[in-house]
């Protein structure tokens, strides 16, 4: 089976679920900006049975540039990352 696209994921959404296309459009953008907002807020957002979005403090390190060799240091940041669920992980391997 080929990558699906975002048409391809509302289309199949909208089969499934009796909807209208333009309704599960929709609904996929207020589920993606409440995603945004809390994992911006409390930092993280489950979404079950896949996993879920997590805000992770990187600290601060040394770091080498591939192209002269120099050390140079890596400020600390924030980063989202996804975590997948046990459910997902075995459904699909």
């Amino acid at each position: 089976m080929a990558k699906m696209t975002k048409s391809d994921v509302l289309n199949a959404l909208a089969e499934k679920t009796g909807m209208k296309r333009k309704d599960v459009a929709s609904f996929m953008d207020a589920v993606v900006e409440l995603a945004y907002k809390q994992v911006k807020s409390a930092g993280e957002f489950p979404i079950h049975g896949i996993g879920k979005l997590v805000k992770v403090n990187r600290k601060a390190r040394q770091g080498r540039n591939p192209a002269t060799g120099a050390t140079i240091q890596i400020p600390a940041k924030t980063v989202v990352k996804f975590r997948v669920a046990k459910a997902a992980k075995e459904a699909v391997l």
